[in-house]
């Protein structure tokens, strides 16, 4: 599928296209992941997601590369900003930017303590957190997919250029009695999702994880682990016919 750049006519879609290619999205993430790590970021565990304060530099950056989102303003010039799970455990352990505690007067979380604390919090976190690095590591934006019956929609670009292009289901390669959200165990749920999905011009991806054979005990495992990538359309007879007939 060919990415669907915003805008009202064909020159503004050209110019979305050309600014995307003049800033892309694994640049503007280095830029994040340097701003963080120079202001010794430290984020705060709240129920099922994370706060971080921000300045204004870096409340652009999160939003540029579309992590979280802002709450409120703290005082002149810092922000909020909310993170998911998986995009704090992202932006803490798989580029080192972000410190998490349980509260501000409390020291940070190590890896191996956060990974726990997120596994508590979350069912199947070691799955969908996979699934989430798999596609970040990829350079596309990721984000929640409840909107569209799904676990994440993902994006070529800033949401704000282009429109998602696929929406994605997480399962489990590994055990079909123990899946990650029991989605896909039926036809009709097949049919349902490839249909809304058809509806909004986007395409159904799966994301198979496999853990061959190793726990969600450590991160450390995470590396071990397999993804494998699957897309599902419906096919439309009126496409396939002879156009003769």
């Amino acid at each position: 599928m060919a990415p669907r750049w915003k805008g009202k006519d064909a020159k503004s879609k050209k110019d979305a296209e050309a600014e995307a290619l003049k800033e892309p999205m694994s640049k503007i993430v280095s830029q994040l992941q340097s701003s963080l790590v120079q202001s010794n970021a430290c984020g705060s565990l709240s129920d099922s997601s994370v706060h971080i304060a921000v300045q204004a530099e870096q409340l652009d950056l999160l939003d540029k590369a579309y992590f979280g989102q802002p709450v409120r303003n703290v005082a002149k010039d810092m922000y909020w900003f909310q993170l998911t799970l998986e995009e704090a455990f992202y932006l803490c352990y798989s580029l080192k930017c972000l410190k998490i505690n349980r509260g501000a007067d409390t020291s940070p979380l190590n890896d191996e303590e956060l990974w726990h604390c997120f596994n508590s919090k979350k069912q199947a976190f070691s799955f969908y957190y996979k699934a989430y690095s798999h596609l970040r590591m990829k350079n596309w934006v990721v984000r929640s997919g409840a909107q569209y019956g799904v676990d994440f929609i993902v994006y070529r670009h800033h949401p704000a250029r282009v429109h998602s292009e696929y929406g994605v289901l997480v399962r489990s390669q590994d055990n079909d009695d123990d899946d990650v959200n029991g989605r896909l165990r039926v036809w009709s749920d097949v049919q349902c999702t490839t249909r809304l999905l058809g509806s909004v011009a986007k395409t159904l991806l799966v994301l198979y994880v496999n853990k061959n054979g190793h726990s969600d005990g450590s991160p450390l495992y995470l590396e071990k682990y397999a993804v494998e990538e699957r897309t599902i359309s419906r096919w439309s007879p009126e496409q396939c016919r002879e156009r003769s007939l």
